[in-house]
């Protein structure tokens, strides 16, 4: 139970630090969220039960059978992502905190429970990284490697494999043009529920330099599983 709840200390310090900030609406919206996340986190979560709801939802419609996601059409790669990231993102999405109007619909408290949520994220945890991933020009990748080092391993890790206890997610093994479209939502404030750090680190890049960290990254293989 520890590691599912360690996350949420780290959650409830950065909404500590910003909090203050925010507008009273944004709080409550914010708080809420952070009130569901530990009760997702706080189940017992079933992967067989995942996959059969994972199909049951018809989330395979956009993210496939085996969740790799589609290059062509900036669906994400969800397969071996950390369930933690899958479940704060979800109900970040339903809360409003993260703008992605597609997906709002798909993950409603009417279609989508707090357990089958747990269920969904383990599945696509313990789904193996496999299939084709959308590349990039593979022009920017020394840059990309240069500044992913220098400005984004600290969290996303050296080989991209992402931390789960402060919610930041796998990045290596990602569609290219998906990574692009995230990088600049978060530049742009378009996300939403972007880590304030990052997007201000993000303004400071050029547009070639955001291209090329999601070169890089589409380039690098998923980290061996542990």
């Amino acid at each position: 139970m520890d590691r599912y709840l360690k996350p949420i200390l780290s959650l409830v310090l950065g909404y500590l630090l910003i909090g203050s900030a925010l507008p009273a609406r944004a709080q409550s919206t914010t708080s809420s969220a952070e009130a569901l996340v530990a009760s997702a986190l706080a189940l017992k979560p079933d992967t067989e039960r995942g996959e059969a709801e994972f199909t049951a939802l018809s989330c395979a419609r956009c993210h496939r059978k085996n969740a790799v996601g589609r290059a062509d059409s900036d669906t994400p790669r969800l397969s071996g992502q950390h369930a933690a990231v899958i479940i704060k993102q979800v109900l970040d999405i339903r809360s409003g905190l993260r703008a992605n109007p597609p997906m709002q619909p798909m993950v409603t408290e009417e279609r989508l429970s707090l357990q089958a949520l747990a269920d969904i994220a383990a599945h696509l945890q313990a789904l193996p990284v496999t299939g084709a991933l959308g590349k990039g020009p593979r022009s920017g990748v020394a840059r990309g490697k240069e500044l992913f080092g220098k400005d984004c391993a600290s969290c996303h890790g050296a080989a991209g494999e992402g931390n789960a206890t402060i919610f930041a997610p796998m990045v290596a093994a990602q569609h290219y043009t998906y990574l692009v479209r995230e990088l600049e939502f978060i530049r742009d404030g378009i996300r939403g529920n972007s880590n304030p750090a990052m997007a201000a680190l993000l303004k400071t890049y050029a547009q070639d330099d955001l291209q090329a960290v999601a070169d890089y990254l589409a380039q690098v293989p998923a980290p061996e599983r542990r």
